[in-house]
């Protein structure tokens, strides 16, 4: 099938700008590079780093980073991809190879690391180019607007879970019900988990159960104190905070039991903790940064064989900005199928929001 001449986009055109559609011509991927034809992107909150240049990309600048698409055509020293696989592109879009982190395979922490959607132009388009070394293989059968938010949301969560080496059978508590917490609720379940579920008062008790918690706290109950409250459960062995409070973080601290561990997945600001309680118990603080192609790839498989549930709403690229900026539409994950942006930032949607092009 022949390409077409242009293509239509989504673009920040300067700082705290709303995001604006234009035509553009489209060119054929450089060396290395694969032309992507999109079928749905997935609306994160960190798009909004790219709404105001914080990693540098400039502008204008196409966001997003949960990409899935078809492979429109690949430029020379392309290996291992042909025209029409189902293709992806997560938060990880390019490594050099060399550094000291891609030498131990951590490519997505490379010193020369290329961001999609925030130092390159991401998936918020009819088209775009991924590198050959971050190009995600995504299975022809699955849903593009169900798992594109696993590009970056479910592997972040995934991912980052499976790195704190936690038996099986130990009890898990997440913190937050949004886009990352009600995925970090199912994986949890799925690991083999007691799951416990923290919000702030009892409206979300019945979804949390439904998505797999065994446990709820109500922390309106507590005072928000979410540290007693676990320690009456016998303390956890670790806590997944996916809400951005860090006015919680020295109480959730005081929630884990013996060599706990806090993970943290949101971005919070600064924190204060009580690091006598971490000495005392050998407790610990972690982040882990998404993943590589290969991550991404693992998490899409156990995403699909586990029937993990990413609940999301559907928008058209027309209507980007409603997404963006606060329309009233679900309480789940938008997907950019080119609809989510405002109600992802306004907190409007609860979960997550993908922008489809079919």
């Amino acid at each position: 099938m022949a390409l077409p001449t242009t293509y239509t986009r989504a673009v920040f055109t300067s700082p705290g700008s709303p995001l604006a559609l234009e035509t553009v011509p489209l060119s054929l991927p450089a060396k290395n590079e694969i032309l992507v034809k999109v079928q749905a992107c997935g609306v994160c909150f960190s798009d909004q780093m790219a709404q105001h240049n914080i990693m540098g990309g400039g502008f204008p600048i196409v966001p997003g980073h949960e990409i899935i698409g078809h492979v429109a055509a690949v430029g020379d020293g392309v290996e291992g991809w042909n025209v029409g696989d189902r293709i992806g592109g997560a938060w990880h879009g390019g490594h050099d190879g060399t550094c000291h982190a891609c030498k131990q395979g951590l490519f997505q922490m490379c010193d020369n690391r290329t961001v999609n959607g925030e130092t390159k132009d991401g998936g918020y388009a009819e088209y775009c180019k991924i590198r050959q070394e971050a190009a995600v293989k995504v299975p022809s059968h699955i849903d593009a607007a169900k798992y594109a938010p696993i590009l970056c949301a479910g592997t972040s969560v995934f991912n980052a879970m499976r790195r704190m080496n936690v038996p099986v059978g130990s009890t898990v508590a997440i913190q937050g019900l949004g886009g990352l917490g009600h995925l970090a609720i199912q994986y949890a379940n799925k690991f083999g988990y007691r799951v416990v579920a923290l919000s702030r008062d009892d409206k979300k008790e019945s979804l949390a159960r439904g998505l797999g918690a065994h446990e709820y706290i109500d922390g309106s109950k507590w005072d928000g104190d979410y540290g007693a409250a676990l320690q009456k459960l016998g303390g956890v062995s670790l806590i997944v905070t996916t809400a951005p409070d860090s006015g919680v973080m020295d109480t959730l601290l005081r929630g884990l039991g013996l060599l706990g561990k806090l993970l943290i997945l949101s971005v919070p600001g600064d924190i204060v903790v009580n690091t006598a309680t971490m000495l005392t118990y050998g407790l610990s603080i972690h982040h882990w940064p998404a993943g590589h192609a290969l991550d991404v790839e693992e998490a899409i498989q156990f995403t699909e064989i586990e029937e993990i549930n990413c609940i999301v709403e559907k928008f058209p690229l027309q209507k980007v900005n409603d997404a963006f900026c606060g329309s009233p539409l679900s309480q789940f994950k938008l997907t950019a199928d080119f609809y989510y942006v405002a109600a992802m930032a306004n907190g409007t949607v609860r979960f997550r929001s993908v922008i489809t092009m079919e």
